[in-house]
């Protein structure tokens, strides 16, 4: 799969949807897709990046949707399966 492929190589570069926006994973730094993409009016849910662009906001760009799955599968070293949980899916008490 090249998106995966692609994620091996750049797993350090990812974000998650999040109310507002995105946020990276490891920082939970605020960014955004940039306008340009063809991903920002579909919003997945976990993204990989190529870069960051500082305009009016921290843009991503040479943005990619992948699943959370595969960071566990090419960076056990890096990512923890607690941060990778779908905080959607979590039921408040």
């Amino acid at each position: 799969n090249p998106s995966q492929a692609i994620t091996a190589g750049f797993f350090y570069h990812t974000a998650r949807l999040c109310r507002g926006g995105y946020r990276t994973v490891k920082h939970q730094q605020n960014v955004y897709i940039h306008p340009n993409s063809s991903l920002f009016e579909e919003q997945p849910r976990w993204v990989l990046y190529h870069e960051l662009v500082f305009t009016t906001k921290e843009f991503m760009r040479q943005v990619l949707e992948i699943e959370s799955s595969w960071l566990l599968e090419v960076a056990p070293h890096y990512y923890q399966a607690k941060e990778l949980e779908d905080s959607s899916a979590r039921k408040m008490p």
